[in-house]
């Protein structure tokens, strides 16, 4: 990728306009905060309320943008994390000519290293796929925390200790939906066919034996056409049943974005059969469609953040969620930390 075509990429949101470099990806501030919220408010009720209450709706819907607004924070900060939004997907699903997206390697670096064995690299190709998976990591890494200190706090006789742990379990509830937030930031990034493909921008490189558009599409998309036209209940109306994610979050993953990909031609025959115009109710739909999709994986996602919790290790000298919660261990020393 040139870095002409990185420019264009970063400018995508205002592509009709001007090129300018640092402008959000993905859906706009209304496309985020849709997907954000509808998730929020999907998720069943034996996770706790701190995670499903309507300040949760509120406060993830807003933080579902906040990988876009981190933007303009320096040189080297940028020019690290705006790949962190995009997959440079070829039609045969490979990325850029190099490792398959149904066999993504296990880290960045192995994917890096294999990138850079057809001539691209992490930066050029986008690591949207890692992004998403660190960032549902982290997720339940918060909520075994979360959990410990919830079940210390219960059980402990120390009065010391119990204050604590509350005042640790309620800043574990910040950071876990500030990371919620931010894995709905990805999530969403991965809803949008635009965002999975190297037609990004328009149909180039490449063949286009159908005649698609090689206009700017991507901004106007992703930011006017949701915010003019798309609703929080049609958002939620789109979403799908809800689903188990499974143990494997790579091969989850690897799914998820492969089938957003799958969008990407329907995209442009409705673009060219003029289903994007102001007005047309077709454009409205798709983008409906693709945000509830967004919503509907970013909700499964924080459920089995908060399964895989339950077997989470925390503190130092590492103690079991489990342990915990039965009363085995009393993890004060673990948890502040004697070190």
């Amino acid at each position: 990728m040139t870095q002409s075509r990185n420019l264009l990429r970063l400018s995508a949101v205002c592509a009709s306009v001007c090129l300018v470099a640092g402008q959000a990806l993905a859906w706009g501030a209304a496309g985020h905060r849709l997907i954000g919220r509808a998730a929020i408010a999907g998720l069943p009720t034996d996770l706790p309320a701190f995670l499903r209450d309507s300040s949760a709706v509120a406060a993830v819907g807003e933080l579902a943008r906040e990988p876009d607004r981190w933007r303009g924070a320096g040189k080297t900060h940028d020019a690290d994390r705006d790949p962190a939004h995009f997959l440079d997907l070829d039609d045969n699903g490979a990325i850029l000519g190099g490792p398959p997206l149904a066999a993504l390697p296990e880290t960045r670096a192995a994917y890096d290293t294999a990138l850079r064995s057809v001539g691209a690299d992490s930066w050029k190709a986008g690591y949207l796929p890692y992004s998403i998976i660190d960032s549902w990591q982290q997720l339940a890494k918060d909520l075994a925390y979360w959990r410990a200190d919830a079940a210390a706090a219960a059980r402990t006789t120390d009065t010391s200790h119990r204050a604590w742990f509350l005042t640790d379990l309620a800043e574990r509830q910040d950071l876990a939906l500030r990371d919620a937030g931010v894995l709905a930031h990805y999530v969403g990034d991965g809803s949008q066919p635009l965002h999975v493909t190297i037609h990004f921008n328009g149909w180039r490189p490449g063949p286009n034996p159908r005649g698609f558009t090689l206009a700017p599409v991507h901004g106007p998309f992703e930011g006017e056409l949701v915010h003019r036209s798309v609703t929080q209940p049609a958002v939620s109306a789109a979403m799908s049943p809800p689903v188990e994610v499974g143990p494997d979050i790579a091969r989850w993953t690897a799914d998820y974005l492969a089938a957003t990909s799958r969008q990407v031609v329907p995209f442009y025959e409705l673009q060219l059969a003029g289903g994007l115009a102001a007005g047309d109710p077709r454009g409205r739909d798709f983008a409906a469609m693709r945000l509830g999709a967004g919503a509907g994986a970013l909700r499964d996602l924080i459920v089995a953040a908060w399964r895989v919790s339950a077997a989470g290790r925390v503190g130092w000298p590492e103690v079991s969620v489990s342990d915990v919660e039965s009363g085995k261990v009393e993890p004060f020393d673990s948890l502040y930390g004697t070190d």
